[in-house]
């Protein structure tokens, strides 16, 4: 069956409105956020774009989903690749550092931000990224307890996740506001040591 013209095109505005939206609202905030100035930084009519979102807040949520996408793709979906237990638990870590160093988003991480933003404003809007921030706090556990299971590390793995989870944003929170890279390495050099190899 062909496909509408329109909806196709359609489809490719809401992709472009989207990839731009999620590096506005890394660095504005999601309530930087608006129809009217993504149309007009994009050169495109306000009434197509509002159609295509159709409220603020529905604009956020796309943006929260289409940030999450961006995210596995550097993070998640590479560190599912390696082997289970220590390596792929070093995996996310690195990759989730490459991924706030090499600005995949201008502000850093998008979900650190957001969190800040959302953490105490109960909606639709906080809930979505707090699901987001959940899954791959999850990750991240899970991968640890895989890793105690084999026998590759002997530690707490829920206490070990939550440490890993905490350098990688501290590293991020401090690089964003200070500049440099010096932030990351001190994360590497304290995950390492976490994780049993030298630093």
């Amino acid at each position: 069956m062909p496909v509408d013209g329109r909806v196709a095109r359609g489809d490719a505005t809401r992709r472009v409105v989207l990839r731009r939206a999620v590096d506005v609202a890394s660095v504005d905030g999601l309530e930087g956020l608006s129809l009217g100035r993504l149309a007009t930084e994009l050169e495109l009519s306000k009434s197509g774009v509002f159609a295509l979102f159709g409220s603020k807040e529905e604009l956020q949520l796309a943006t929260v989903e289409a940030a999450f996408g961006i995210f596995e793709a550097h993070v998640v979906a590479p560190a599912r690749t390696v082997e289970p237990g220590l390596p792929r638990l070093w995996a996310i870590c690195e990759n989730w550092l490459v991924y706030s160093e090499e600005r995949v988003f201008p502000g850093g991480c998008f979900f650190f931000n957001a969190g800040a933003e959302f953490d105490a404003r109960p909606g639709r809007v906080h809930d979505a990224v707090a699901a987001a921030s959940g899954s791959f706090a999850t990750f991240i556990r899970e991968t640890a307890a895989d890793a105690v299971a084999l026998g590759h590390l002997d530690a707490d793995a829920e206490v070990l996740a939550f440490e890993l989870h905490a350098l990688g944003r501290a590293a991020n929170a401090d690089a964003v506001l200070n500049g440099g890279t010096r932030a990351y390495a001190l994360a590497r050099r304290a995950i390492r040591s976490r994780l049993g190899q030298n630093p």
